[in-house]
C-alpha cells in the first residue's frame, strides 16, 4: 500500500513545482498519471506484478509525472530509480533540467546522475599500446595495420587527456575519430582491472565511484540491457531493489532484439586466431607457474580444431554463390533452418569455441593470480591484460554466434533469424548472424520478473487505439496483473490544427505517384513561412527535389546533406528573420524533432509509413507469422505504420498554442479498409477531405 506520508509527500511537492512554474496548469491527466504510477509500483494492484504501461499524450508532462510518481517512494522504500531512455537529448533534459528542478522544488535529499557504459571511456593502457613501439604487441592489438595519421591522431588523444583537456569520455572527444578506431581504444570489461594501480583512477573507474551514491540514476536502453543479460545488478543497482522507468518505451522491442543479436566474420575469424595463438604462447612464456600449461595446450588444440572447421564453412559457402547472388548479397535461411551441410560444422564450432572460452578464461585467472602474487612486473602486468581482454572479448563474440547458430529453436516460439552476407574485397569473406525474432520471453525471465517495478511510458505506444501490439512485442498481456493507461493530450487539435486530404490523381504504388507528389508540394508550400516534408524514403525525396529545382524560390533544407542540429538552425534562423523555410526529411524526422510555435505551421506527410520488411529478421518475423497462419501485413505492418504516422503527425504540435495543418498525401486512408482505423487512431484534428 502506499503510504500516507508519500502521498502527502506527493502533494506538498506538486503544489510547490505548481508554485515555481509561471503560466502552469494543473493538469488532470498528469495527477492521474502521478497516483497509477505510485499506487502501482506500491503495489496496490498487485504485489507480485508492479509494472505499469503509460502512453502520455504531448503536453500531459510526462519526465514530470514519473519522477514525482517514483522518486518519493523510492526514497521511503530505500529503494533506487533507474530511468532509462533511448535519445541523448532526453537525457541530457533530465540531467541539467528536470531533475536539478525537482530537486530543488522537492526538498528531498537524493544524489542522480548520468551513467555511461563501459565503452564510452577509453582504456589508457590500450590507447597507450595502440601507439606504442611497432612490434607484435602493437600489431596485434590493432586490427589491421595503421598508418601514420591513425598514429598521430591517438597520439594527440593521450595527450589532451594528460593535459586535462580531455576527460577520457567519447562524447568529449577533441578529435574526429572513426567508430572502428574508438572501439579499439575503449574500456571493456576484460583488460579494465581495479587490481592495477593504473586503472584505479582510470576514466571509467574514476566515473564508477560516484554511481553507488546515486539515488536516480540515469542510462540509455543498451546500458540497461548489457546490465540485465550479465543477470543484473552489475553494471547497476539489484533490479529487486530498483523502480525501473523506460522511456521513450517503444523503442524497446529493438533495443532489445539488436542486443542479442550475435555476428562473426570466417575468414577474418581465421586470421585473428593465428594471432591468438600468439598471445597465448606469450602468456605461457610470462607466466611461471605450471598451472597454466593445459590450459594453453588445450586452448590451442581448440582453435586448432576451429580454424579447420571454419575453413570448411568458408569453403561451402564458395561453392553456393548463388544463393548471395542478390543486391544484398545476402542468404537467409529459411525459417531459420541453416542447411544440413552446416549443421555439424556449427555445433563442432559452438562446442570448441566455447571450450576455448573455458581455458582462456582459466589462463586469465591464473595471469590475475601471478599479477597479484607480484610474479610479474607491473609494466608488463598492464599490457598482457589489456592483450589478453582484447582477444577474450573477441573470441566471446564467435562463440556467442556460434551458439546462436547452432541452438535448436523451441518448437513453442519464434524460430530465430539465421543468415550469411558475402563480403566483397581483395579476399572475399563471409558474415554470419542471428538474431531472435520475437523478445518478450527474454524480458519477462531479465526484467519483469526481477524488477522492484516498472513504468514503461511513450508517448506513442498503442497501435490501432490497442495496447496489444505492443503488449506482445515486449511479452506483457493484458491480464497478467500489469496496469494500462493511455492518457489523452489537452492539446486543442480540433480548433488548432487541420487534417488535410487534398484529392490525388494517383495512389502511392503508381508509376506516376512521384511526379504528382512534387506537383502536390509545390502547391501546399506556396504562402506558408514553416514547412516540414517527411518522406518515406531517401529515393523518393531525391527524385521530388530534382522535379521541383528551378520552380521552388526557397532554398530547400535537405537532410543528410548537413548535420541534423545544423539544419534545424538555419532553419530557426529563417523563421525568426520572418523568412519562409522548408524542410525535407525521412522518417528518422518524424520523431524527436521539436518545432515548436511559428517554427512549425505546415507538416506534409507524402506516405503512410508502411515499413518493407528489407532487413532479415523483419523477413523471417512475416515468413514465422505465415507459417502459423496469420497476416504480416495485418498483424505487423498496419499497426507499425500506426504507431510511425502518430509519431509524424505528432510533429506538428507541440505547445498548446499551437497551431497549424497536416496534409497527408496518400489516398489509401479512404480507399483501403485499414485507412479508417489508421485514421481513427490519429489524434482528433479537424478534418477536411477532398
Amino acid at each position: 500500500m502506499l503510504a500516507d506520508k508519500v502521498k502527502t509527500q506527493i502533494r506538498t511537492i506538486y503544489k510547490g513545482i505548481a508554485a515555481a512554474l509561471p503560466n502552469f496548469v494543473s493538469r488532470r491527466e498528469q495527477n492521474y498519471m502521478v497516483a497509477e504510477i505510485s499506487k502501482t509500483l506500491a503495489g496496490e494492484y498487485d504485489k507480485d506484478r508492479r509494472i505499469i504501461v503509460v502512453e502520455a499524450g504531448t503536453g500531459i508532462g510526462k519526465s514530470l509525472s514519473y519522477l514525482l510518481g517514483t522518486i518519493p517512494l523510492a526514497l521511503a522504500q530505500k529503494k533506487k530509480v533507474c530511468i532509462a531512455t533511448a535519445t541523448v537529448a532526453l537525457q541530457e533534459q533530465l540531467l541539467h533540467k528536470d531533475l536539478p528542478f525537482f530537486l530543488a522544488q522537492s526538498e528531498l535529499n537524493f544524489k542522480f546522475g548520468l551513467v555511461k557504459g563501459r565503452q564510452r571511456y577509453v582504456c589508457l593502457s590500450k590507447l597507450e599500446m595502440l601507439i606504442g613501439e611497432d612490434n607484435g604487441t602493437q600489431m596485434a592489438m590493432w586490427q589491421t595495420k595503421p598508418d601514420q595519421h591513425q598514429i598521430e591522431i591517438l597520439q594527440r588523444l593521450l595527450r589532451d587527456y594528460h593535459e586535462g583537456k580531455w576527460n577520457g569520455e567519447i562524447d568529449t572527444l577533441t578529435v574526429d575519430l572513426p567508430d572502428h578506431m574508438w572501439q579499439q581504444i575503449s574500456s571493456d570489461k576484460h583488460s579494465c582491472h581495479r587490481t592495477l594501480a593504473a586503472h584505479r583512477l582510470c576514466p571509467f573507474h574514476s566515473a564508477r565511484e560516484e554511481v553507488d551514491s546515486w539515488d536516480v540514476l540515469i542510462v540509455n536502453h543498451s546500458l540497461l540491457f548489457a546490465d540485465l543479460e550479465l543477470g543484473g545488478g552489475v553494471i547497476l543497482p539489484d533490479p529487486e531493489d530498483v523502480f525501473y522507468v523506460i522511456d521513450e518505451a517503444h523503442h524497446l522491442p529493438n533495443v532489445a532484439r539488436d542486443f542479442s543479436s550475435a555476428q562473426s566474420t570466417i575468414r577474418s575469424t581465421v586470421d585473428w586466431l593465428e594471432k591468438f595463438n600468439k598471445t597465448v604462447a606469450k602468456l605461457q612464456s610470462q607466466i611461471s607457474s605450471d598451472q597454466v600449461i593445459s590450459p594453453s595446450q588445450n586452448l590451442q588444440d581448440h582453435i586448432a580444431d576451429m580454424v579447420r572447421v571454419l575453413n570448411q564453412v568458408g569453403h561451402f559457402c564458395d561453392a553456393q554463390l548463388k544463393f548471395f547472388n542478390n543486391p544484398e548479397s545476402r542468404w537467409r535461411f529459411e525459417h531459420g533452418q541453416i542447411p544440413e551441410t552446416l549443421k555439424i560444422p556449427a555445433e563442432n564450432l559452438a562446442t570448441e569455441s566455447n571450450q576455448a572460452l573455458k581455458q582462456f578464461n582459466k589462463i586469465q585467472s591464473i595471469l590475475s593470480e601471478s599479477i597479484k602474487d607480484g610474479e610479474i612486473p607491473k609494466h608488463l602486468a598492464e599490457q598482457l591484460l589489456t592483450e589478453a581482454g582484447f582477444m577474450l572479448q573477441r573470441l566471446e563474440s564467435v562463440a556467442k554466434l556460434w551458439k546462436a547458430i547452432a541452438k535448436e529453436d523451441s518448437p513453442k516460439g519464434a524460430p530465430s533469424a539465421r543468415w550469411a552476407e558475402l563480403i566483397s574485397g581483395k579476399k572475399s569473406d563471409y558474415l554470419f548472424q542471428a538474431s531472435p525474432i520475437e523478445v518478450g520471453f527474454m524480458l519477462e525471465t531479465m526484467l519483469w520478473k526481477k524488477a522492484a517495478g516498472v513504468v514503461l511510458c511513450s508517448a506513442t505506444l498503442r497501435a490501432l487505439n490497442k495496447f496489444e501490439h505492443f503488449c506482445h512485442q515486449v511479452g506483457l498481456s493484458l491480464n497478467d496483473g500489469s496496469r494500462y493507461l493511455a492518457l489523452q493530450s489537452p492539446f486543442d487539435y480540433e480548433n488548432n490544427a487541420t487534417l488535410f486530404l487534398p484529392q490525388m490523381r494517383t495512389e502511392p504504388t503508381a508509376d506516376d505517384y512521384t511526379e504528382e507528389l512534387a506537383e502536390q508540394i509545390l502547391k501546399l508550400v506556396e504562402g506558408e513561412m514553416a514547412t516540414l516534408v517527411l518522406f518515406a524514403s531517401y529515393w523518393q525525396m531525391d527524385k521530388v527535389i530534382e522535379l521541383i529545382e528551378g520552380k521552388l524560390k526557397i532554398p530547400l533544407l535537405v537532410q543528410g546533406t548537413k548535420p541534423r542540429q545544423e539544419l534545424l538552425k538555419q532553419h530557426y534562423q529563417l523563421c525568426d528573420d520572418n523568412l519562409p523555410s522548408i524542410i525535407f526529411g525521412t522518417g528518422s524526422f518524424s520523431e524527436g524533432l521539436d518545432l515548436p510555435g511559428d517554427y512549425l505551421t505546415n507538416l506534409i506527410v507524402t506516405k503512410l509509413p508502411f515499413a518493407v520488411p528489407t532487413s532479415p529478421v523483419e523477413q523471417a518475423h512475416a515468413e514465422y507469422i505465415k507459417l502459423k497462419g496469420g497476416n504480416p501485413f495485418i498483424q505487423l505492418t498496419v499497426p507499425d505504420a500506426s504507431r510511425k504516422l502518430i509519431q509524424s503527425c505528432g510533429r506538428l504540435l507541440r505547445k498548446e498554442q499551437d497551431y497549424g495543418r497536416v496534409t497527408i498525401l496518400d489516398r489509401r486512408l479512404i480507399t483501403k479498409r485499414y485507412g479508417k482505423s489508421l485514421l481513427d487512431a490519429l489524434p482528433p484534428f479537424r478534418r477536411v477531405v477532398e
